[in-house]
């Protein structure tokens, strides 16, 4: 689809938002999760108790109808729904840890997941422990669909109801095959083992000190970081051999806890690369982040005889990523990971 015709789409959908928010005198995500309910209610306005009253349902109403004309991919949509949620967040900014991932950071995570999933022809159960709205999960799904994957499930878990509510509204209307449970990631979770779990996470302590002994990356002296117990729960719901990749601060082998997360490198999993993302990403140089590469153990699975370490230099520069695709496949390839 042309930019011009995304851009309109776009105007369209936030004028229905808008008007919705107007109308339920609501927050814009609120009114958000009610136009997407409509869409998937074949573009049909729902009208409860004279709300939204007959001149703005009207209107919303023609809105529809031009938006229904439109054939839209799932990554189209995708797009849409970012777009949308970026230009809330400009009038109703959310805390960090609840922000979308950047779509560069999101396609880069889809290269990882097909260099360690490459059989496109067998069944891939993604996990993702911090789902949030779901923009990380469904950014992979999709475009795993484009890279001709025929088989790819997505789980996401979130205890924050309205970011789930807009993660289910966007997986339905998007028609991705994800399930989604509105828990605390670190609860127990009813689920059959995944191929790969991969999170955006939140940065922060964990409150539930009796909880985090249960895991090694748990301290007893503070409470611990969530972060760490998270990266700990996602491997424990991950296959023998399978992967984690984990978006966390570069410093994390210098952190406060290191220590804690250290003992769990060396007892439950390998760790198999760190890859520095862009200082331009980041406004300040404590804020910068890291993809951490890790592997559960298991009969076919090795610690690589020599770590991952690579930065990447910009995600605006094609050539920049293209050298480091380069890097990372020959250094896969050299340590027979997989």
């Amino acid at each position: 689809m042309s930019p011009e015709k995304m851009e309109e789409l776009f105007e369209l959908q936030l004028q229905a938002v808008q008007l919705m928010q107007n109308a339920l005198k609501s927050s814009f995500y609120d009114a958000y999760i009610e136009h997407i309910e409509n869409m998937i209610d074949s573009y049909q306005v729902r009208v409860i108790d004279g709300v939204p009253e007959k001149e703005i349902a009207q209107q919303l109403q023609e809105i529809y109808d031009r938006l229904a004309q439109y054939e839209l991919t799932a990554e189209e949509k995708r797009k849409l729904v970012q777009l949308l949620l970026l230009k809330g967040m400009q009038t109703e900014p959310l805390q960090p840890n609840h922000q979308l991932t950047p779509d560069g950071i999101g396609f880069l995570f889809v290269y990882l997941i097909e260099q360690l999933a490459p059989q496109k022809d067998q069944s891939l159960r993604l996990l993702d422990l911090t789902v949030g709205m779901g923009n990380l999960l469904l950014t992979a799904i999709a475009n795993l669909r484009l890279a001709k994957y025929t088989n790819v499930l997505g789980i996401g878990v979130d205890n924050d109801e309205t970011l789930l509510e807009i993660a289910a509204a966007n997986t339905e209307w998007i028609e991705s095959s994800v399930q989604l449970f509105h828990q605390d990631g670190l609860q127990e979770l009813l689920i059959e083992p995944m191929d790969i779990a991969f999170s955006d996470l939140p940065i922060g302590y964990y409150p539930n000190d009796e909880k985090a002994q249960n895991f090694i990356t748990g301290v007893s002296d503070e409470h611990s970081y969530a972060h760490h117990l998270l990266m700990e729960q996602s491997m424990n719901y991950v296959k023998e051999a399978g992967f984690g990749l984990f978006l966390i601060p570069s410093n994390f082998l210098e952190s406060e806890q290191s220590d804690a997360l250290k003992t769990w490198f060396k007892e439950r999993v390998y760790m198999q690369g760190i890859i520095q993302l862009p200082d331009d990403l980041f406004k300040h140089e404590s804020a910068r982040k890291s993809i951490l590469l890790v592997q559960n153990h298991g009969e076919h699975a090795v610690q690589a005889k020599e770590v991952l370490v690579a930065k990447l230099a910009t995600l605006k520069n094609p050539e920049s990523v293209a050298s480091f695709f380069k890097q990372f496949e020959e250094w896969k390839q050299e340590q027979d990971i997989l």
